[in-house]
């Protein structure tokens, strides 16, 4: 469980799965927001509160490796956001959905399926649905299967390179596993696409050029370039030098981690590029 501050009204969620909805300080809430983590898998605490402070229901969530749940991010059910999502509909009908790397491809996917989620954020996205990244609920990481099901069947994805051999030396690079996973499997891409021209509500994207991750501003533009293709406008912010991570003003600076995996980057890039984030991020949640 985690403490409540006193200047937020806090309400904890069932322990399974674990989550964290915050709503704001004697107001209504001017939207709800699901707020999703990447591969971290954790609860995103400091930023549901600095999305509360400024006006909004706000709502983290393990979405897997709890109780009931696949250990990794494998075939990880869709149904498993839908209570989330019922609940936040149910205090603003300004339903937005922000994720970030795997938890950005899973927003884009669920707006593209949900009509109630009139905004999406994708932070570092991916254009395509990959195959799973740790365990399933069988505690197995191959044979390779989707990261998603929906109504109990696996989603189409984009396979990993079994023959990709990482650099030799200090923590491990992975944007060369996906841009080579993406030749060797193009075949697979077109199905894999997450179809983004069913998001009727607006999308904001933004993608660190520097991303050691995986390729996100290719991806982004490939988002971009889909919804374009059907009309669909799509407000994209990148910067050459930020990495995998944003890091958005009044989130708490992130302090020194034993790495294992790079993402590319540096400190004053990520926050530069978040700085330009943050009212683009206002605008489309309306807490301006």
């Amino acid at each position: 469980m985690f403490c409540a501050r006193d200047h937020v009204d806090v309400e904890y969620l069932l322990s399974e799965p674990d989550g964290l909805l915050v709503l704001p300080e004697n107001e209504d809430p001017r939207c709800a927001v699901l707020v999703l983590s990447g591969s971290s898998g954790r609860v995103e605490v400091d930023r549901v509160r600095l999305l509360a402070a400024r006006g909004a229901a706000a709502l983290s969530m393990r979405w897997f490796g709890d109780v009931h749940q696949p250990l990794g991010i494998c075939e990880v059910p869709l149904e498993t956001f839908s209570p989330a999502l019922d609940r936040l509909s149910s205090l603003s009908e300004h339903l937005v959905v922000m994720g970030v790397s795997k938890g950005a491809e899973a927003a884009l996917l669920l707006a593209s399926r949900d009509d109630r989620i009139r905004a999406v954020a994708a932070l570092s996205p991916s254009s395509v649905l990959w195959a799973n990244v740790g365990p399933g609920i069988d505690e197995a990481q191959r044979p390779q299967r989707s990261s998603w099901t929906e109504g109990g069947e696996p989603l189409p994805f984009v396979p990993y390179d079994d023959t990709w051999l990482p650099p030799v030396g200090g923590p491990l690079a992975y944007r060369g596993l996906y841009e080579q996973s993406l030749k060797i499997f193009a075949s697979r891409v077109s199905e894999a696409a997450i179809p983004v021209e069913r998001i009727a509500g607006r999308v904001l994207l933004t993608a660190g050029g520097n991303d050691l991750v995986w390729p996100s501003v290719l991806f982004a533009s490939q988002v971009q370039d889909r919804r374009a293709a059907h009309g669909l406008d799509t407000k994209i912010i990148t910067s050459s030098t930020a990495g995998h991570r944003v890091h958005l003003p009044g989130e708490p600076t992130p302090g020194p981690e034993v790495m294992t995996m790079q993402r590319g980057g540096t400190a004053e890039a990520d926050a530069e590029l978040g700085s330009r984030v943050w009212p683009a991020l206002l605008n489309l949640m309306k807490l301006e």
